[in-house]
């Protein structure tokens, strides 16, 4: 392996531990509905990212608007992909919602990328992600029939579609950044004005819904730490990783977030 290829498999795994630690910190604020807490994780540290490429952003102004059509792609997709995500552990279970969103999104990277890319997929990638994939049915099935303690029966099959929503917009944005450093973007530009976009998208949900933030001060402190360490610590770190290996890759390396889930849950 490459030292730039290794060094970008060890940022995503980075950022894969610390994305597995949101499903259980976001128990700790029970009354905050999934959609704040979406909004707030992603909203607030896609901002965070996009003040730190600050100085890049405005040096590379001229190629963003060049990639505007990736940007916005990118920006929807990170505005559905919280909102989706949470709702899905908020439905059908932390250690279910988790699997479906993360498990689903190899396979649909992969999709993307033939469809969009014509890019064929290899055995050895096809061989990993149908191991992971395995993995983390049998994680389900030890869950209980796909079930966590307590998650209404009625509302699992709305889990499993918001999981799926999930996993396609995390390709979906993963590819439009890859995309844009593939076309000279830096990866701090390249995610900072994605997330950035996306972040202020969120923004009105998280007025509208984020009352609850102020309520106490395990809410607040849920908030902060969803914004600040997985939102913004592994994003920059996944954009770092995304920048020295393949969208499909990377998806497929982050599928130890479930394994991660599971244990914390």
């Amino acid at each position: 392996m490459m030292q730039g290829n290794r060094w970008g498999v060890i940022a995503i795994l980075f950022a894969a531990v610390v994305w597995g630690t949101t499903g259980t910190a976001a128990t700790f604020a029970p009354d905050v509905s999934a959609a704040a807490i979406g909004a707030a994780a992603m909203g607030l540290g896609g901002i965070a990212q996009a003040l730190w490429a600050g100085r890049g952003i405005l040096q590379q102004r001229a190629r963003l608007w060049d990639q505007r059509r990736l940007l916005v792609i990118g920006a929807l997709a990170v505005a559905v992909y919280p909102l989706a995500f949470y709702g899905a552990m908020r439905l059908a279970g932390v250690t279910v919602g988790t699997v479906i969103t993360i498990g689903s999104a190899p396979l649909l990277s992969a999709l993307i990328e033939y469809v969009l890319d014509g890019r064929r997929l290899t055995v050895r990638w096809s061989l990993g992600a149908v191991v992971g994939l395995i993995g983390m049915g049998l994680i389900c099935l030890a869950e209980g029939a796909a079930l966590d303690r307590g998650a209404d029966a009625t509302s699992v099959p709305l889990g499993v579609l918001l999981g799926l929503i999930g996993g396609f917009t995390y390709a979906l944005y993963s590819w439009s950044a890859r995309k844009m450093m593939l076309q000279g973007t830096r990866s701090s530009v390249a995610m900072g004005a994605t997330f950035g976009l996306g972040g202020l998208m969120l923004m009105p949900v998280l007025l509208v819904s984020g009352n609850a933030f102020l309520a106490s001060w395990s809410n607040a402190a849920v908030g902060l730490y969803m914004a600040a360490v997985p939102m913004f610590l592994g994003y920059i770190s996944f954009g770092y990783g995304l920048a020295r290996v393949e969208a499909s890759t990377a998806t497929v390396i982050t599928l130890f977030e479930p394994v991660v889930a599971a244990v914390l849950a």
